[in-house]
């Protein structure tokens, strides 16, 4: 029988193991998220648990497809309220019930899987994309959901986020993707190149061809990172600095590929702690400084999945929030730059 809506479909020890799963499962997202607000603490974690553990199921499994059934015949369940037996699962329908996440998203998801399963190629820029705001645009959407995002200009780059995020992944996991059979890399890119696609497969091969190839990968990756900067100025203050910092520690293993003259076939790029202070310390100026809103350079194709995000209800503690003490910090911080501002200004017109 369907739980009410307002009856807790999950225990703080099911949330506990959803953390838990963040933190061994990335190191990077588990410190970012340490920098969101308490209250989005057990949700963004029910969040990436669900979408880390369906992952695993389908790509572990000895049956994947049935495992991939499986997966929609519970997400059914889940969203009309049954009870769910993992810790996970339940943690997750909570999230869904209180913060009206949008049935869509992790159907979209789904299919990005199913994708992954019919070893499907791509042979444009713009096929890729479909495949990134499969598989982590919904998760930026989901985040947003929980931030109280719904106009469509912020919903759309907080997907930008999740697709640049993707794009860093498969530039880092290129080797081991091509190890497994898997690739990500447009076609047309590789032809152009004189890649043979199969061949590659075969023997994985770091040359001068694939670092370029690799290259133009970051470099999209960075247009997308560039474009989800400004709504994520944009999000509630206390948001923000989580936010940024997941964002620079995973542009940051770009910057490792970079380092590594673009090798991600024969080594993997990881990001030591210096170099996630330093991330950790660029995300707290950006929360406070703000950036620049830059025009969108390349769009992908998302407008069903934005619409649904769009009308979905707010949580109510979000309609009624009060400031938590880092935003009142990050607003002091503000005035005082603000107040700076006006100050040199003053300054220059005193001299002139």
């Amino acid at each position: 029988m369907p739980l009410p809506l307002d009856q807790p479909r999950a225990s703080a020890a099911d949330y506990l193991q959803c953390r838990e799963t963040l933190r061994q499962g990335s190191k990077s997202f588990f410190g970012a998220s340490a920098l969101l607000p308490q209250r989005l603490h057990d949700p963004a974690a029910a969040i990436y648990a669900y979408c880390r553990i369906a992952d695993d199921c389908v790509d572990l499994h000895g049956e994947p497809r049935a495992a991939l059934a499986d997966l929609r015949v519970n997400l059914d369940r889940l969203y009309r309220g049954a009870q769910m037996e993992s810790a996970v699962a339940r943690a997750f329908a909570d999230t869904v019930a209180q913060w009206h996440i949008p049935r869509e998203l992790p159907e979209a998801l789904f299919e990005g899987f199913e994708w992954d399963l019919d070893g499907r190629r791509y042979d444009t820029v713009e096929e890729l994309l479909d495949y990134c705001v499969r598989v982590a645009g919904t998760v930026g959407l989901m985040m947003a959901v929980l931030m109280g995002v719904r106009d469509n200009d912020r919903l759309t780059r907080a997907c930008d986020l999740g697709i640049a995020m993707q794009l860093t992944n498969i530039a880092r996991d290129i080797g081991e993707d091509a190890r497994r059979g898997r690739l990500y890399l447009p076609l047309r890119w590789l032809e152009k190149e004189g890649l043979e696609p199969e061949a590659f497969l075969k023997n994985p091969t770091f040359d001068a061809r694939i670092a370029r190839i690799i290259a133009r990968i970051l470099n999209l990756a960075d247009d997308f990172y560039k474009q989800a900067d400004g709504a994520i100025a944009l999000l509630p203050r206390d948001c923000r600095a989580g936010i940024f910092a997941a964002r620079y520690i995973y542009a940051e293993i770009g910057q490792q590929i970079a380092r590594h003259q673009l090798d991600s076939v024969t080594r993997r790029a990881y990001v030591g702690s210096p170099r996630k202070a330093l991330a950790l310390t660029r995300a707290l100026v950006a929360s406070i400084a703000g950036v620049k809103m830059v025009p969108a350079l390349r769009r992908a194709r998302i407008e069903g999945l934005v619409s649904v995000t769009a009308i979905a209800p707010q949580h109510q503690f979000l309609l009624h929030r009060n400031e938590s003490r880092v935003s009142r910090v990050i607003s002091i911080f503000e005035k005082l730059e603000a107040r700076d501002r006006a100050t040199r200004v003053q300054s220059k017109g005193a001299t002139r």
